[in-house]
């Protein structure tokens, strides 16, 4: 397995689908759920979380080929969107590509009230949105061999069995974690999130355009 692959993936992953950012709004979309229930939904955001990200890992590079795209282009395009979600996260504003706009938001919250919350809006797009989608498409896209696989594969059931214990203790956590935890936690992943956005664009010129970036 690939160390420096983990170590990356772990970071990426975890910025992106940061479980204590997402809880929230599963608290928030389940308050009307008695204890068993909001379990259920924790167990069915995580495995949908997973297999949708396991699907984006073995076909993600083969959809980006169907439409001719080029991973380091996407890569390209890729960096930008996270970047918009992280300066979301910084200037505590969220971001539209990874939690919808207003007018989606409040579909999400009427769908709440009268259907199960675990694929929509909570594994996707909130988990397994623009940004995850990314990260996973550039992390496989550039791995060369099973080791590098592995590496991502580990990290992502990592990041996901996280997302599951935290979804699980969701009211426990909710009640002592407090809103200046919150902030202190979002605006760091954001700012891991920026610093790994940057990485994939330059990344991604580097190898579009060799003779102008070195």
């Amino acid at each position: 397995m690939d160390q420096t692959v983990l170590v990356k993936a772990l970071g990426g992953l975890f910025a992106i689908m940061n479980p204590f950012v997402a809880l929230p709004m599963f608290l928030t979309l389940t308050s009307g759920y008695d204890a068993a229930r909001q379990r259920t939904t924790a167990v069915r955001v995580a495995a949908y979380s997973l297999v949708m990200s396991l699907v984006v890992m073995v076909a993600g590079k083969a959809i980006l080929g169907f439409f001719g795209v080029q991973v380091d282009d996407f890569r390209i395009a890729g960096g930008i969107v996270l970047l918009t979600i992280a300066l979301g996260m910084l200037g505590g504003q969220g971001s539209s590509a990874h939690s919808g706009t207003s007018a989606e938001q409040q579909h999400q919250a009427e769908h709440a009230a009268t259907s199960d919350v675990s694929f929509y809006p909570m594994a996707f797009p909130m988990m397994v949105g623009p940004g995850t989608i990314t990260t996973l498409i550039v992390l496989t896209g550039g791995s060369q061999g099973t080791g590098a696989y592995a590496a991502v594969a580990a990290a992502l059931v990592v990041v996901v069995l996280a997302l599951l214990v935290v979804l699980w203790f969701a009211p426990a956590i909710g009640h002592h974690m407090s809103q200046t935890l919150r902030v202190i936690m979002t605006r760091l992943m954001g700012m891991i999130l920026a610093a790994i956005a940057v990485e994939m664009v330059v990344a991604g010129l580097q190898h579009v355009f060799p003779q102008w970036v070195r």
